[in-house]
């Protein structure tokens, strides 16, 4: 046993502690009591009844089906989407490629609940699409109704997990193996489907997979469009209607995590034995190719249609905010600012609460982040990975669970010192925002410390300098830009959670803009100040990420311009008669 804590520091056990007591607290036993509660009687006695009374009910049936249908349904048009959009940008010379690939990745920055109400005056029965079809052609196109909306609003939202992941994946192609299938004789559509596309498989399974979780776990979207026949949303009224001891809140609970790692196993599993791998080195990916004038047009009309029917939520959004009526007609009826005023006078408090909690929840993540990468890079605990898989593991676990699990596990807990309830608090709403943005810091550090060669840290301490000190003044600050680029993004993604907010916020003073914008969409008199609220919301998720993109390139630029030599020994220790360096 000795032998084993010797194996690191005392502080590396310490921090190590602390981490997993975080990590146990608030993420392993709150999940691991939905799915406790979903498998015990009320006199705690193991059964399997609350499942079989799920399934004999024909509105959880119903509800179950209707998930996996939207999810994959939404999964294939977003694929249908992405598929062509990068291959076209990749494939062949455009102009404005990288403005087109750039357009294409805007509807991550808005969530879709936000533009739901939108894409509703658009394309509803009474949007601005079909009445103009109804008045020019006589006939309209039920697309907003429904399932079908919450999948055409999904779709268009989630679709640049597949292009981003694809356009990567089609860039790494070697080009010699294009080369190879075109003096075979193989060409056109047969090129695509037997030697591109299957060498592109691991992007597009990746982000395939991504695209049906958000979308199977999405509460948002079907409450703001009124669809309430699925998983999710009866989960948070059985919870919030029916009580918190309700046991089918916890068996939907349990299925929404199931299929979350169904997904994830099953992609790996289609991917699993077979080799993607190519010899490509840097300037060998597949040539761009010039399309015929005709070509051109058709290749431009139909990414102009795309990116427009992308772009269609944020458009909508924005004229909403600024519209004074918009009703039963292709466009608003009259323009004005007073919806923004309205928001600066009544939801102050929600934009300040938004900037507290993630702020809160970000910081808390670079810091476990930080600590979780060092642990498992940098020192020789046992199982020092199981930090690394149980922090990830938080992705797997949809707000609304989350949030179940925190109602349930902390029931009747009080603040120390207080008669109030923990649940009661906006403190949990900023835990809850933590845990679920964690493993994106996570990633961040992680990847910020691999550049950090550890020659830099042994010159630190033949010096002198302790290993606290080493860490504070040579790891941190050369892992700053991956330190901040893991805040921002944490920062943005809880910005625009509702899932785990709706159910966790008590009080209208703990609001967050999520939420505001949740509550203003419920009236049409809201729609507009909710509108607004949104621009804002996008406008903070979007200046985040701008300043995420630009913290990694400045951060890339400067290791590129100061490289480590990594056949370099360590630097020898100093002789005795040196004085060390104070600690």
């Amino acid at each position: 046993m000795s032998r084993i804590f010797h194996l690191a520091r005392p502080g590396a056990w310490l921090a190590a502690g602390l981490v997993l007591a975080f990590l146990l607290l608030f993420l392993v036993l709150p999940v691991a009591w939905v799915f406790f509660s979903a498998f015990v009687n009320a006199d705690g006695s193991l059964t399997l009844g609350h499942f079989a009374a799920f399934f004999h009910q024909p509105l959880m049936t119903e509800a179950f089906w209707n998930s996996l249908y939207v999810a994959t349904m939404a999964t294939i048009a977003a694929a249908l989407i992405a598929v062509p959009l990068a291959y076209f940008t990749v494939r062949f010379e455009f102009r404005g490629a990288l403005l087109i690939q750039t357009l294409g990745v805007l509807p991550l920055i808005m969530p879709p609940f936000v533009g739901a109400v939108a894409m509703q005056l658009i394309f509803g029965r009474s949007g601005t699409v079909n009445l103009l079809l109804e008045q020019h052609l006589g006939f309209t196109v039920p697309i907003m109704d429904g399932l079908n909306g919450v999948i055409f609003v999904e779709a268009l939202h989630y679709f640049p997990f597949i292009l981003m992941n694809l356009t990567l994946a089609l860039r790494n192609i070697d080009g010699a193996m294009e080369e190879a299938a075109l003096n075979l004789g193989c060409r056109g559509w047969r090129l695509f489907r037997r030697v591109i596309f299957p060498l592109a498989m691991p992007g597009f399974v990746a982000g395939a997979s991504l695209v049906f979780v958000k979308v199977f776990d999405d509460l948002g979207t079907p409450l703001v469009l009124g669809t309430t026949n699925m998983l999710a949303p009866q989960a948070y009224l059985r919870i919030t209607q029916v009580g918190i001891d309700d046991p089918l809140g916890y068996v939907i609970s349990v299925l929404m995590i199931a299929f979350s790692i169904a997904a994830m196993a099953l992609s790996a599993r289609v991917l699993k034995g077979k080799d993607y791998a190519t010899t490509q080195k840097g300037g060998g990916a597949i040539q761009r190719r010039r399309l015929s004038p005709l070509g051109t047009v058709l290749a431009y009309a139909w990414i102009g249609f795309i990116l427009l029917l992308t772009l269609s939520p944020h458009i909508g959004v924005l004229l909403l905010s600024f519209a004074s009526v918009w009703s039963f007609a292709p466009l608003p009826d009259g323009f004005t600012a007073a919806h923004y005023a309205t928001v600066f006078q009544d939801a102050g408090g929600m934009i300040s609460n938004t900037l507290l909690y993630c702020g809160m929840a970000a910081g808390i993540d670079v810091l476990l982040g930080t600590t979780i990468a060092y642990l498992i890079m940098r020192t020789r605990l046992p199982a020092r990975q199981w930090l690394d898989w149980i922090a990830t593991a938080a992705l797997a676990v949809p707000g609304l669970v989350l949030a179940i699990g925190y109602l349930r596990f902390f029931k009747g807990v009080l603040v120390p010192g207080t008669d109030v309830l923990l649940t009661s608090t906006w403190v949990v709403i900023m835990i809850a925002y933590a845990v679920r943005r964690l493993p994106y810091a996570l990633r961040s550090c992680v990847a910020a410390l691999q550049q950090v060669h550890i020659s830099l840290e042994e010159a630190a301490e033949s010096l002198g300098a302790t290993k606290m000190r080493t860490i504070r003044r040579v790891v941190v600050p050369l892992m700053a830009g991956g330190i901040l680029a893991g805040f921002v993004t944490s920062f943005i993604t809880a910005a625009v959670e509702l899932s785990a907010t709706i159910l966790l916020t008590s009080s209208q003073s703990q609001a967050p803009m999520s939420y505001g914008i949740y509550l203003y969409m419920q009236s049409i008199a809201g729609r507009g100040p909710g509108a607004a609220l949104g621009v804002l919301a996008i406008a903070v998720v979007a200046i985040g990420t701008y300043a995420s993109h630009v913290i990694v390139e400045r951060t890339g630029s400067r290791l590129k311009q100061r490289p480590v030599d990594e056949d370099l020994p360590p630097l020898p220790i100093l002789p005795a008669e040196v004085a060390p360096v104070r600690t």
